[in-house]
């Protein structure tokens, strides 16, 4: 069962999701599921906790955390992951990024490699790639047409009428509070990814060589938000990375293909490293 708890960060809220016992690991989310939208605790995120002690805290300004307003960029959010693990304790952590959660687990990853044991990044934003833009995510958010969201789940999910898409939106307005948190986290999405350059970071391809620890990158083949050239730059430039391709999943595989993606990030963080 997960427990909710708020921890101070320099004097900022963060609410921090924990579950599970083992080795920690950090969980970055993305914008489709910050905890809490629709339910604490995804299948994808029991699945990890069974073998590690699993801290999901929520992005500034998402969920119940504060200090959205001293965020401007990505750097920012670098930072104030730095200070979370300071808080934690953790000199040292493997980290599970999802979307842009990915992007800020890369980022911290070219910069202080030395904070980080292993890496899974699943259909992470940050990269620039001729040919294969990331698709307009606030457009299709503007484009809900009361309450539906159609194209924004056609654009996250493979199926976008499939039950757990409908659960994280609904062709209806949710309650109150669920439509706050959505609202919160588009937020927290423009305020690293509006203003061009648009969700990635000119600088960060050239860099990913400095990524010197174990790296997984997990997609879903039928990614229509991230395309697959995306995981394809990755690798690529993350020397030793291993890349795995879910048929049947679209970008928010770990919530379409819980299991598999589940069993994927566990069997590399539990593997031995080469001598």
């Amino acid at each position: 069962m997960s427990r909710a708890r708020p921890l101070d960060v320099h004097g900022t809220t963060v609410s921090l999701l924990e579950a599970g016992e083992g080795p920690p690991l950090l969980y970055l989310h993305g914008f489709a599921d910050v905890h809490g939208a629709v339910s604490a605790w995804l299948p994808f995120h029991e699945a990890l906790a069974a073998s590690s002690r699993l801290l999901a805290p929520a992005h500034p300004g998402c969920g119940a955390s504060t200090g959205s307003e001293g965020v401007d960029g990505i750097e920012d959010l670098v930072f104030h992951y730095l200070d979370l693990l300071d808080a934690l304790g953790l000199d040292r952590v493997d980290v599970v990024g999802t979307c842009l959660g990915g992007w800020i687990a890369t980022e911290l990853a070219v910069r202080h490699p030395h904070r980080i044991g292993r890496l899974a990044l699943i259909g992470a934003v940050g990269l620039h790639v001729p040919g294969a833009p990331i698709a307009d995510l606030f457009m299709l958010s503007q484009r809900a047409d009361f309450g539906k969201h159609t194209d924004l789940r056609s654009l996250l999910f493979r199926e976008p009428e499939a039950p757990v898409a409908l659960e994280m939106f609904p062709d209806r307005y949710a309650t109150l509070p669920e439509e706050v948190l959505r609202y919160q986290c588009l937020t927290f999405a423009a305020r690293i990814g509006w203003n061009p350059p648009y969700f990635y970071d000119r600088k960060l391809r050239p860099r990913l060589r400095r990524i010197t620890v174990p790296t997984l990158i997990a997609w879903g083949r039928q990614d229509r938000f991230v395309p697959l050239a995306h995981a394809d730059a990755l690798h690529e430039g993350i020397k030793g990375s291993r890349l795995a391709v879910l048929d049947g999943g679209g970008h928010c595989v770990w919530l379409e293909q819980p299991e598999a993606c589940a069993k994927l990030v566990t069997e590399f963080l539990g593997a031995k490293v080469p001598a």
